[in-house]
């Protein structure tokens, strides 16, 4: 499991299902959201849509919950990042501004 599968199950239900749209979304192909789809419901062994031949229509009820903590992970992990920016961030800091009335 990864963060790219983790955005692209959270992508697939922000973009009803559409797995063109999701691609477009993060830049990848349509068929590279498939796989990565295919490996974590393979690595996880259970389905996460609900399918009708190669279309998706929703979530199942794992699915759904993946969903869940798939999107407290990212947002936990974009939280990760906003916080080393700002110690690394050299040009970050408090500026003060003092004026008097004249």
């Amino acid at each position: 499991m990864n963060f790219q599968q983790l955005k692209i199950i959270r992508e697939a239900a922000r973009c009803e299902f559409n797995l063109t749209e999701v691609a477009n979304t993060l830049f990848t192909s349509q068929s590279g959201v498939s796989r990565h789809i295919r490996d974590l419901e393979d690595e996880l062994g259970v389905e996460i849509f609900i399918r009708r031949g190669k279309r998706l229509l929703g979530m199942t009820e794992p699915g759904k919950a993946l969903l869940t903590i798939a999107e407290r992970i990212l947002d936990e992990a974009g939280k990760v990042r906003r916080l080393a920016d700002v110690f690394t961030n050299e040009t970050s800091g408090v500026l003060t501004i003092a004026t008097t009335h004249t």
